[in-house]
């Protein structure tokens, strides 16, 4: 396995391996892998002959700096992990001078109203730079492949109207959410939680299977009524929203239609640590 801090290195490294028929797969993440990290990277290494995962903690894409300063840095224990995945893999772990230069900041873009919702209503420029650091990668790697989780569903709708607003030639896969046994979404901040509330966490996916089941007799309204009844009963838990919508465009549904796909979206604090998930209801 090879690891690279600087572009410059990677760039040139990549060249060397690279011909007309190399599929090269991009995994970026912000490392404190998981199983569902690794399962990206699995999917990768199955469809693409060069791999590289990069791990990086963007800093433009957090709206709260506190978040930032807590958020886990286990380099060491991730490097462990992919070595036990591949001996092949190529690791970009830069600084972020080394990403950045002197600019620390985000580029501006238009999503088409994707990012105006739901994450966007609660986290201020979040998908500017979650979008600016995932286009820099991509002009590093230049990857044929991308590989992203749908837990974090409109962030990977964001990214395919990255592509195609910039007409970068890359395919984007999107990967099923990978769970902990007892059904919480499997995500870094977990390792933040006690092991008590984390095993109560699982409410939240409960719900999630509940409202699906609901959802097919009843209006949208009605089941994020019932949702935000059922966390209320639940001090532990601070919902910050329920959200259904149009799994296509992330428009809120006003009234159900046959032709159209729909999903939940759910955010919830359980001791102060945010938590994402969502499903498809039909």
């Amino acid at each position: 396995m090879l690891l690279f801090s600087s572009k410059k290195e990677l760039i040139a490294h990549l060249a060397t391996l690279k011909n007309p028929s190399t599929v090269v797969g991009l995994v970026p993440t912000m490392g404190a892998l998981h199983k569902g990290h690794l399962s990206l990277i699995k999917k990768a290494i199955s469809e693409t002959k060069v791999v590289v995962v990069s791990i990086f903690v963007n800093p433009t894409q957090f709206d709260n700096q506190d978040d930032l300063k807590k958020y886990p840095d286990t380099l060491s224990a991730d490097l462990e992990s992919l070595k036990n995945i591949s001996a092949e893999l190529i690791v970009f772990n830069p600084s972020v001078t080394e990403l950045y230069s002197n600019n620390v900041s985000s580029k501006e873009y238009d999503f088409d109203g994707l990012d105006a919702t739901m994450e966007g209503e609660f986290r201020s420029n979040h998908f500017l730079g979650v979008a600016t650091v995932v286009e820099k990668l991509f002009s590093i790697v230049k990857p044929n492949k991308a590989y992203f989780g749908e837990k974090d569903f409109q962030q990977l709708l964001i990214i395919k109207k990255l592509i195609e607003k910039t007409n970068i030639p890359i395919e984007i896969i999107g990967c099923p959410i990978v769970r902990e046994p007892h059904g919480l979404a499997m995500s870094s901040r977990n390792e933040r939680l006690p092991k008590d509330l984390r095993l109560k966490a699982s409410f939240i996916y409960e719900t999630l299977l509940a409202a699906k089941e609901i959802f097919g007799t009843k209006s949208a309204a009605h089941v994020m009524n019932w949702v935000k009844n059922k966390f209320a009963k639940k001090p532990e838990f601070i919902l910050e929203y329920i959200k259904i919508a149009d799994q296509d465009t992330l428009n809120p549904v006003k009234r159900k239609q046959k032709n159209k796909k729909y999903r939940a979206f759910i955010v919830v604090y359980v001791n102060g640590v945010r938590l994402i998930d969502n499903i498809a209801l039909n």
